[in-house]
């Protein structure tokens, strides 16, 4: 059971919070402003995020709105459990609809290399350990001060090239250009509280503790909450383009709890200075805690998005953007030498002071609510709610 105070940012309501719930008066989505008053429905004034991400300042436009009450944080945290999708009650859905879900990968050093230990491990966990102590002995700790696509990194790489080290990951590690990749499509994400997937067939995983940013369709950050990119190491370890398979399953895209957009509480270099926590606890009695420090970001977040976004590409509705994570899950589980992997029923928590914190629990994908509603479903039930002319 979730609580207010488990999931809220440190200092409460005092930034701007936009959730978006299932809403069971109108069989669809409703943007709410989430303040100490309760969950205000504001989807007559913004009909989807989008249109509230692309205004010149959303917070601004968010607070000017009083908005009809539809429950307390309390209620509807008590309906956002894992069995919630397809309920008659208000649930936490994540807080984006209309973007495109893109990822950075291979955006902090230890990450990096833990890529680089898969792909020489080909997929198989029980190699993991001696491959690692063979990278980090040719390695080092050099490649932390490296900065992506500078003088350095390019002798980095040919040293490396030398060595027989090199590798697609370190390519875009230290590279000039970074990775960036469609995590998943629109509405197939889920919110805090439901199911995470894992692919029934993967025994090597993991969870990914992010930022993920809010942009506007002119490049903007205006916003951030936090992301589970679920990882199946063992099928992007066989092969990089396996990424698909390995990134993109049901369930397997957590955001939220909210939206906290930019305004005199929190912005740009306040997000700099995240850090994100993370905590597995299994039924197994199995405990892992893990970080992430965006100040140790190989890449700044508006190189990323300048990157995801510009003249060659174009998206009219905005992106959100997972950031990447320095979290790299070594610690023992099932035996020694095997690293961590996911069990069924795994309780995920991420958090960080000023975002709050998103909690999920693990599944296999085939045993997580199918994705069923997508952007004809939207449309209509914004067109029964007489909002046809506003989108």
């Amino acid at each position: 059971m979730m609580t207010p105070e488990q999931v809220l940012p440190k200092d409460g309501y005092r930034g701007t919070l936009l959730a978006r719930l299932w809403d069971p008066r109108h069989q669809g989505p409703s943007l709410v402003a989430v303040r100490e008053t309760g969950l205000h429905d504001v989807t007559a004034h913004f009909p989807t995020t989008s249109h509230l991400y692309a205004l010149p300042d959303p917070a601004a436009a968010l607070n000017a709105v009083a908005g009809e009450r539809i429950a307390s944080l309390a209620e509807v945290l008590e309906n956002s459990g894992p069995g919630a999708a397809g309920g008659d009650r208000p649930y936490l859905l994540p807080p984006l609809d209309l973007q495109a879900v893109k990822a950075a990968g291979v955006t902090f050093v230890v990450s990096m290399l833990e890529r680089v230990i898969e792909e020489r491990a080909r997929g198989n966990a029980a190699d993991a350990a001696d491959i690692r102590a063979e990278v980090r002995r040719i390695v080092g700790d050099d490649l932390a001060a490296l900065r992506p696509g500078s003088e350095q990194a390019a002798e980095m790489k040919r040293v490396l090239v030398e060595k027989g080290m090199w590798s697609q990951y370190l390519e875009v590690g230290i590279g000039p250009d970074a990775e960036i990749f469609t995590k998943t499509t629109v509405f197939a994400s889920v919110g805090c509280g439901a199911h995470v997937g894992i692919h029934p067939q993967s025994v090597w995983n993991n969870p990914e503790p992010e930022v993920v940013l809010a942009v506007s369709p002119d490049a903007r950050i205006v916003g951030a909450t936090l992301g589970n990119d679920v990882n199946l190491r063992d099928f992007e370890g066989r092969s990089a383009l396996l990424l698909s398979k390995a990134k993109d399953n049901n369930a397997s895209c957590s955001i939220g709890p909210f939206m906290r957009l930019f305004d005199d509480s929190f912005g740009l270099d306040d997000l700099r200075r995240t850090e994100v926590e993370m905590r597995v606890e299994g039924q197994d009695g199995f405990v892992m805690d893990g970080s992430s420090s965006m100040a140790q970001i190989s890449r700044d977040v508006t190189d990323l998005v300048g990157q995801a976004m510009g003249a060659n590409h174009q998206y009219p509705d905005g992106i959100v953007l997972f950031t990447g994570t320095m979290f790299a899950p070594v610690k023992d589980r099932d035996g020694a030498g095997q690293g961590f992997t996911h069990h069924r029923g795994d309780l995920v928590e991420i958090s960080a002071p000023m975002l709050g914190c998103l909690v999920n629990t693990v599944e296999t994908s085939d045993r997580c609510p199918p994705w069923n509603f997508g952007l004809r479903q939207l449309m209509r039930s914004l067109v029964r709610r007489g909002l046809g002319d506003a989108i």
